[in-house]
């Protein structure tokens, strides 16, 4: 499964690089946009909620705009 995720909040490398990691220590594949303030996770699809991507973005700070799959 894959799920776009818009993020508020990114401003350089460093914060795109803390979201790439949090959700890699979560089991996910991730890709960071810092241009369009979102990141593509992959992974599997019984552990990727919605919530558990949102909480983990927040803990870092950041807002969640939206999640959305990616067909």
């Amino acid at each position: 499964m894959k799920k776009l995720i818009k993020i508020d909040g990114m401003h350089c490398a460093h914060c795109s690089a803390r979201v790439e990691t949090a959700l890699g220590k979560q089991g996910f594949e991730c890709h960071v946009s810092l241009s369009d303030g979102t990141a593509t996770v992959s992974g599997d699809a019984a552990k990727m909620s919605d919530g558990a991507l949102r909480d983990a973005v927040e803990a870092l700070g950041f807002d969640v705009v939206s999640i959305s799959e990616v067909k």
